[in-house]
């Protein structure tokens, strides 16, 4: 799904929109969306039963524990509650009610500072955003040229490209296009002369059956 291609839609909340990619339930739902604050627009207190999980794609989130500049990973658990807001706008990529409930950390991290690992094969880079009872969240830099090989995701994959373009045998995702692959998903990942950023999840699509 290219997300570029997507309408805003409005929220219940004035200043606010989102652009749906996957939704079950009408307004409380199991969510994975786009949001986008306009400046000066702001959700009242609020309980995220199921947790939430951000990535701030563009512009500064806050709440009132803090700011949150383009580059930050956010985990608030289960029945967590807070008031968000922003001063200038700003564009995320969310996720609501798909944490287990057991997974009560709370994260907050800049992926502009943070430490990249390396990957498996050449090229490659992991920064580690959070895993619990076999579910991962990571950030993935592909270098130019890179081929991974091919693999299965026994618990499914999710990927969200964030810069460049990101290919497979099935095709290719330019920045801004959002990828849900089944449980058992086989395939052999590459990039070109762009290269790619990507945010990746695995193994969450067997809490979601």
């Amino acid at each position: 799904m290219n997300t570029l291609d997507l309408d805003w839609n409005p929220s219940p909340v004035p200043g606010i929109e989102r652009k749906y990619l996957d939704r079950v339930g009408d307004e409380v739902a199991r969510a994975s969306s786009l949001v986008k604050y306009s400046p000066e627009s702001f959700f009242t207190e609020h309980t995220h039963g199921g947790g939430e999980e951000v990535l701030v794609l563009e512009g500064t989130f806050s709440d009132e524990n803090g700011h949150y500049p383009a580059g930050t990973y956010i985990r608030n658990p289960h029945n967590s509650k807070h008031a968000p807001h922003s001063k200038e706008g700003c564009v995320l990529f969310v996720k609501l009610r798909q944490f287990n409930a057991q997974d009560d950390s709370i994260v907050r991290i800049d992926t502009t500072t943070a430490t990249w690992h390396p990957g498996l094969v050449t090229g490659l880079s992991v920064m580690p955003l959070h895993e619990f009872d076999g579910v991962g969240t990571a950030l993935v830099h592909w270098a130019p040229n890179t081929i991974f090989n091919p693999h299965v995701h026994p618990g499914g994959e999710e990927i969200f490209v964030l810069k460049g373009v990101f290919y497979d045998e099935y095709g290719s995702y330019p920045a801004g296009t959002w990828i849900r692959s089944p449980r058992y998903s086989k395939h052999t990942p590459f990039t070109k002369s762009e290269g790619a950023l990507i945010y990746v999840k695995t193994g969450h699509l067997n809490n979601l059956l």
